[in-house]
C-alpha cells in the first residue's frame, strides 16, 4: 500500500464508512456531502492503489483491503483520540469528554453516580447513550465509547469486565393485588399469574425464565413491553405483576404506587459490570471514571437506594474471552 498522501480526514471518513456501510450516513454524520464522501473515497483508494469498497445492488461492502484499512483508521484513531485526553489531563487535570453507553435500565442510578463524579471533576464532558441489549453490544463491538455498563456479558467478544454494583431483581405487583404481604409466596403459585415481561434478549427476562425453568415451572407472560417504565405503568394498572431491578422502583416504592412481593428465591441478586474491549486503552478521564465506579459507586448509592447497592467484592476485574470461555476473577487493585 501507498500510504503517504493519506489524510487523517480520510481516515476518519472511511472509519465512519466502514461502521455504517452507508455513503449516506457518513455524509450526516460528518457533516459532508454524498458526493464530497465519494470523491474523497476514491482519492483514498487511489493513495493505497486497490478497490476498499464494492457495491452490489444498493448495498456497498469492504473489499479485503477495505477491511484491513478499517481496522487500522480504528487503531490509529482511537490511539489519537487518548494521547489527545491524556496531554490535556496532564496539563490541566481530569477534564475533557468522556463516552459512555449503558443497558437503558441503568439509566435510574448511572446519573447519581456521574454527578457525584462531575462534582469532583466540573470540567469532564460527559457523553451517555442508554439503549437495549443488541445496541449496546454493537456499541462495544465497534468500540465507540469508553466504558459500557451492562449486566449480561456478551459470549463473542474479548472483553475485560469489571463488577462493581448488584442488581437485585425482585417481584412486583399493584398494591391491592392479594398477594401483598403475604410471606415466602411459592414460585409456583406466582407462576399462575400474568406476567407483564420484558422482549425477549432482557436481561432480567431471561434471569426470571432460567430460574423458573430451573424448578419446571414457565411464566403466563400476558403482555411483553419494551421498556421498565413502561412495565411499571402496566402493573399500576392491575394488569399483571413483573419482575424489574429493584433499581428501578425507589419512587414506585417510596410512594406505595407498587409493592414489592415476598417470593422464594427471590431477589434474584445480578450484576452490573463496567467492560471495555480487551486492550483498549483508556483516557485518563475514563480510568477515573471507572475507578470512581469501583472505589465509590456503592457508597454513594447507597444514600441515594439504599439497600440495593454492591456487597462487599464490587470491583471484582475479570477477563471476558471469546465463545464459551468464563470469566476469572482477580483483584483489581
Amino acid at each position: 500500500m501507498k500510504l503517504r498522501h493519506v489524510t487523517l480526514h480520510q481516515l476518519r471518513l472511511f472509519q465512519s464508512l466502514g461502521t455504517h456501510l452507508s455513503y449516506t450516513r457518513v455524509a450526516e454524520e460528518l457533516f459532508l456531502t454524498q458526493p464530497a464522501v465519494s470523491i474523497q473515497i476514491k482519492r483514498l483508494e487511489e493513495s493505497v492503489g486497490m478497490p476498499l469498497v464494492e457495491q452490489m445492488g444498493k448495498r456497498i461492502y469492504l473489499t479485503e483491503a477495505g477491511k484491513e484499512l478499517f481496522e487500522a483508521c480504528r487503531d490509529v484513531l482511537e490511539r489519537l483520540r487518548v494521547l489527545s485526553e491524556d496531554m490535556t489531563g496532564m496539563e490541566q487535570g481530569v477534564k475533557g469528554p468522556i463516552s459512555l453507553a449503558a443497558i437503558t435500565t441503568a439509566k435510574f442510578f448511572i446519573p447519581h453516580l456521574l454527578g457525584a463524579f462531575l462534582k469532583n471533576y466540573p470540567e469532564v464532558e460527559p457523553r451517555i447513550t442508554f439503549t437495549n441489549q443488541a445496541r449496546v453490544l454493537e456499541r462495544l463491538e465497534n468500540n465507540m465509547d469508553d466504558i459500557v455498563i451492562m449486566g449480561t456479558l456478551p459470549e463473542n467478544m474479548d472483553v475485560e469486565v469489571q463488577y462493581f454494583l448488584d442488581n437485585p431483581i425482585v417481584v412486583v405487583a399493584h398494591p391491592s393485588h392479594p398477594l401483598v404481604g403475604q410471606k415466602n409466596i411459592p414460585l409456583a403459585r406466582i407462576a399462575e399469574e400474568r406476567f407483564i415481561a420484558r422482549e425477549p434478549g432482557s436481561g432480567t427476562r431471561a434471569a426470571r425464565t432460567k430460574l423458573f425453568a430451573e424448578h419446571g415451572l414457565k411464566a403466563n407472560t400476558y403482555m411483553e413491553l419494551g421498556s421498565s417504565e413502561a412495565i411499571k405503568q402496566a402493573v399500576m394498572a392491575g394488569l399483571g405483576i413483573s419482575v424489574l431491578s429493584r433499581h428501578s422502583l425507589r419512587l414506585e416504592l417510596e410512594t406505595g404506587t407498587l409493592a414489592m412481593l415476598d417470593v422464594e428465591h427471590f431477589p434474584l441478586m445480578r450484576k452490573w459490570y463496567a467492560v471495555h474491549l480487551k486492550g483498549k486503552k483508556l483516557s485518563n478521564t475514563a480510568r477515573m471514571f471507572l475507578d470512581f465506579l469501583l472505589n465509590e459507586g456503592s457508597k454513594i448509592l447507597e444514600t441515594v437506594q439504599p439497600h440495593v447497592s454492591a456487597q462487599p467484592g464490587a470491583g471484582e476485574k475479570v477477563v471476558k474471552k471469546a465463545k464459551r470461555s468464563k470469566a476469572t476473577g482477580k483483584s483489581s487493585k
